[in-house]
């Protein structure tokens, strides 16, 4: 309280997302100006009914009528849970693999919340309900502040790459190489959360606390299903089979890789080997929002279309430095980047004499590219 009156509150200190946090935040006070995302509620009547809940925000928390009258009584703002829904919109935190394939093992890729999610999308995206819309856009802007609150201080690294690497080819196991390498440095990897080399840099990433030769093994099990074409569900069981084997991941070493994927790519399901998962209903803010938390660089492994618009999509901020100083930026292949498909010969050019000369770099393997962002991140 100041001068008699409640101070105002914003910023994640004051969101309230887990029963554990609702108790602590109960025993120390009042809830008035706090917001609270998806906290079942339903085994707090008596404390609701005692605390003081004014200016306070309830999204998707399910209470009991009589705490549900009091807390509006109070001038608490109240969103109800929607029913029927195969996604919680005010979620307060990001997804887990188990999360989004729950129900793989009894039935399939069909019917796990990702799929449904997916479905819902389809039969949504277009009918012009602007209820659905505004479904979607809370739910994607509560993913990014989960997004927000898992990232703060971490030095992130994006890789970039397209969905139709196979498992079991060299390029997959050197995307994998890379991902655990960044790792082992510290940074926390951040891919488009997809298959291809999204997944085998997350892979890498999973790897990295466990000893050099479980990457091998793992690489041999996974090419047996080196497509999520024709099965999902076989392309995912394999994945869950070498978390099962070899359980923890990056968890056990402090570091957690991010997959950042998105339902406008419903028929690419995500990966099992990030460590959280945001995936968004909107393309575009799952694209921007993943090269924006890049704040340590972004390497760019070979691809197509989205690759490719990706790179250009981060040199924007870089060359008018609007989210400050440019970041780094390695493309890996050249004859890819040279002749395939000529990104850098336009990036090169893009740059010159200008900040973000010094801060691009073209590699020919994709074990040149760590050294390669170390170099310009010092340089």
């Amino acid at each position: 309280m100041v001068n008699g009156e409640q101070a105002p509150v914003d910023g994640h200190d004051h969101e309230i997302e887990s029963l554990d946090e609702f108790d602590r935040t109960v025993s120390r006070g009042a809830l008035a100006g706090y917001r609270l995302q998806s906290v079942d509620l339903t085994g707090r009547t008596a404390v609701l009914l005692a605390t003081d809940t004014s200016g306070a925000v309830f999204l998707g928390c399910p209470m009991e009528p009589e705490a549900l009258a009091k807390v509006r009584d109070d001038g608490a703002m109240v969103f109800p849970p929607v029913p029927g829904l195969p996604f919680d919109p005010y979620r307060g935190s990001l997804y887990s693999p188990d999360q989004l394939f729950d129900g793989l093992a009894d039935g399939g890729y069909e019917s796990t919340p990702d799929a449904l999610a997916y479905a819902w999308f389809q039969r949504t995206k277009s009918d012009g309900d602007i209820f659905a819309s505004m479904l979607r856009s809370v739910h994607d802007d509560a993913i990014s502040d989960a997004l927000d609150e898992l990232l703060a201080g971490a030095r992130v690294v994006g890789v970039m790459g397209g969905h139709a690497m196979a498992r079991g080819t060299d390029a997959y196991a050197g995307a994998a190489r890379l991902g655990r390498s960044l790792t082992r440095t510290g940074l926390t990897v951040a891919t488009g959360g997809g298959p291809g080399a999204m997944e085998a840099a997350n892979l890498g990433a999973y790897a990295a606390a466990h000893a050099d030769e479980m990457l091998d093994e793992a690489l041999e099990l996974l090419g047996k299903e080196p497509s999520f074409v024709p099965s999902v569900s076989d392309w995912a069981r394999a994945a869950f089979e070498v978390r099962d084997r070899w359980p923890g991941g990056s968890e056990s070493g402090g570091t957690e890789s991010v997959g950042i994927p998105t339902w406008f790519y419903g028929h690419e399901p995500p990966n099992a080997f990030a460590g959280h998962i945001a995936k968004y209903f909107a393309n575009a803010t799952r694209e921007d929002g993943l090269l924006a938390r890049s704040n340590a660089g972004v390497i760019f492994l070979p691809g197509a279309a989205g690759t490719v618009q990706e790179i250009f999509d981060n040199a924007t901020p870089n060359y008018y430095q609007s989210r400050g100083g440019p970041t780094p930026m390695v493309l890996v292949d050249r004859d890819h980047w040279t002749h395939r498909l000529p990104a850098w010969p336009l990036l090169q050019a893009l740059a010159r004499e200008r900040p973000m000369e010094t801060r691009i770099a073209l590699v020919d393997s994709v074990d040149e590219a760590p050294e390669a962002l170390a170099r310009l991140t010092s340089g």
